[in-house]
């Protein structure tokens, strides 16, 4: 995909929406899911991370009660979700005999969809010290 219909779907898209919803209710927690690898200086040589970044600095901006940026890494998906990106399916039926041991091993980069959703829950509900969440603060909460 070119930087600009990535742009265009990534930034243009999310700020649309977060600025419609800002306007109908500042009151409001907004999370994003954005990615391990983000690059928040804006100035990175990876495209998709740069674009990213420029992303979440955006939505911090905006004037919301909160804003969260959450940047899994490996998401396990649990109680029979399936992505709809097919290389990402391919790559869970080949490694998922693996992934209870890379989970041991890496606890700091791999998540389950159901850690993800309990911790989205507890930032609306509870808050977070910091607005950015890694795979290993994600796992925390």
């Amino acid at each position: 995909m070119t930087e600009a219909d990535y742009r265009r779907i990534t930034y243009d898209l999310t700020l649309a929406v977060a600025q419609m919803l800002v306007k109908l209710n500042p009151n409001l927690t907004f999370i994003y899911v954005s990615g391990a690898g983000t690059d928040s200086s804006e100035r990175g040589r990876v495209m998709w991370a740069r674009v990213k970044g420029q992303t979440e600095n955006a939505l911090l901006r905006m004037p919301f009660k909160a804003a969260y940026m959450f940047r899994p890494a490996v998401i396990v998906p649990l109680h029979g979700i399936q992505s709809k990106t097919k290389s990402y399916r391919v790559f869970y039926a080949a490694t998922k005999p693996l992934l209870p041991v890379l989970y041991k091993l890496f606890p700091r980069y791999v998540t389950t969809t159901e850690q993800l959703g309990l911790a989205m829950i507890r930032v609306v509900r509870e808050g977070s010290a910091t607005p950015v969440l890694e795979s290993a603060d994600i796992n925390s909460l």
